[in-house]
């Protein structure tokens, strides 16, 4: 016979048994309270085994009647509205209505604007006392203090920290104060005259505000009258295009002349001593959409305009063409993406860098054109790919190229030796590379125009 043995349980096995026991005599108590107040559930009584289930009259079977009437009837011949149709058309024209007033309001006008008929905000231009002939400039913000000046050997340097130290802010106003645009800045400069600060900004919507920084705040409030409500300083505000301003320029040959390329396709010449802004530059197609990014005009040539647009193209055009003639333009795919700014350089106008948001700066020379009908393309001299898109490109006066890039770095390319190459001329990636490459935080938290 078999010994029993005596098989030992685990102190967590004893505590589970007694857990089960005590919800076991749990539910039998409420099983019992339940009962006693009447809430359990009732059985229901069983019929004698002898008693036979009463049969049940088979219900009577329904007949089919065949509806002679048509089986699709008309809500128009019975002589219902069927508002649910009208009120569907009704939302459906609407649609559409407001589609086409938005497209008409983006849609570019080749015709020449009088200042005063699109001033939208601010003070009309007064063309015999402009801004360009009003009072001294006020000085700008510092930007060295005193030790740095101090500790500066190269004299040259130190002479231009000086004279930078010596500016200050606006003191009459807040910077909440001075609203240039309605509606967000793409587009900012200074107007190269001596004379006084003059702020130029183009914005989203095609708006182009003028604020004469050298105001005095007592004089604003004497103009103003005095039961109204002063919001800063005296601003123009100019509604030259349909959709947003991306770039201008000041001509280097009029300083009353200001080129602003859009994303309406255009690129319009304001004479502010005409008060006229008039097309210099669209599509031959009125229906054709090619946003512009960039424009420049070269100091040795007045008449000609380079321009680059939103998906990857350079233009060069000669305005004295009329507008219906395509023979004065020349158009390069440089990029498969779009090109965010270029420059030409200053001294050598026939070397273009651009930047794009292929990641690449590229220089080329306009000198050479190779290849036949759209694969025309300039001499490609080099480029540079950064970590991340390339945002502008600009030349200086020696040879250097500025580019800042969404990868929070602003990079100096030296080429100083560019007035020797020839046509033939190509960098390899060693001397494309730049020589400084500063830390910038290019997007300060948000997205930045590009």
């Amino acid at each position: 016979m078999a010994r029993s043995k005596n098989v030992e349980v685990s102190e967590y096995e004893q505590k589970r048994m007694e857990n089960i026991a005590k919800t076991q005599a749990l539910l039998r108590n409420l099983e019992m309270e339940a009962a006693e107040a009447g809430l359990g559930p009732t059985s229901k009584a069983r019929a004698p085994a002898s008693s036979k289930p009463k049969s049940k009259k088979p219900a009577p079977k329904k007949i089919k009647q065949e509806d002679v009437g048509p089986r699709r009837t008309s809500s128009r011949l019975k002589g219902i509205v069927a508002d649910s149709e009208t009120a569907k058309r009704k939302a459906e024209d609407e649609y559409v209505a407001i589609r086409e007033a938005d497209r008409a309001k983006r849609q570019r006008v080749s015709d020449a604007f009088n200042f005063s008929d699109i001033v939208v905000a601010g003070q009309d231009w007064n063309r015999s006392g402009n801004f360009l002939t009003i009072g001294p400039a006020n000085p700008y913000e510092r930007t060295f203090d005193a030790e740095d000046v101090k500790e500066t050997t190269d004299k040259d340097l130190k002479a231009l920290r000086e004279r930078m130290s010596g500016l200050q802010l606006w003191e009459d106003f807040e910077p909440n104060e001075i609203k240039i645009t309605p509606e967000r800045i793409y587009a900012m400069g200074l107007h190269p005259t001596t004379e006084k600060p003059l702020v130029f900004a183009g914005d989203k919507l095609g708006n182009l505000g003028i604020c004469d920084a050298s105001q005095k705040i007592a004089e604003v409030k004497q103009e103003d009258d005095e039961d109204a409500d002063w919001e800063g300083p005296t601003i123009t505000t100019l509604k030259i295009h349909t959709r947003t301003i991306h770039t201008f320029q000041f001509s280097p040959h009029d300083a009353n002349a200001l080129y602003s390329a859009s994303y309406d396709s255009t690129v319009r010449k304001l004479d502010l001593a005409k008060g006229v802004a008039v097309e210099v530059y669209a599509p031959s197609d009125a229906n054709e959409d090619a946003p512009l990014s960039g424009i420049e005009i070269s100091k040795d040539d007045p008449n000609t305009l380079y321009f680059s647009t939103l998906d990857g193209r350079f233009g060069i055009y000669d305005m004295r063409t009329p507008s219906e003639k395509a023979a004065g333009l020349q158009v390069f795919q440089l990029s498969d993406k779009k090109i965010g700014g270029f420059s030409l350089h200053p001294q050598q106008p026939h070397l273009v860098a651009t930047a794009s948001l292929d990641r690449t700066l590229k220089i080329w020379d306009l000198r050479k054109i190779s290849g036949k009908g759209d694969s025309r393309l300039p001499a490609l001299v080099g480029e540079h790919e950064s970590r991340l898109s390339v945002s502008h490109a600009a030349w200086n006066s020696a040879g250097q190229v500025a580019t800042a890039s969404y990868d929070d770095t602003i990079k100096i390319h030296d080429f100083g030796d560019s007035a020797q190459w020839s046509t033939s001329t190509s960098l390899t990636d060693a001397e494309m590379k730049p020589t400084k490459v500063v830390p910038h935080n290019n997007q300060t938290g948000r997205w930045v125009t590009m």
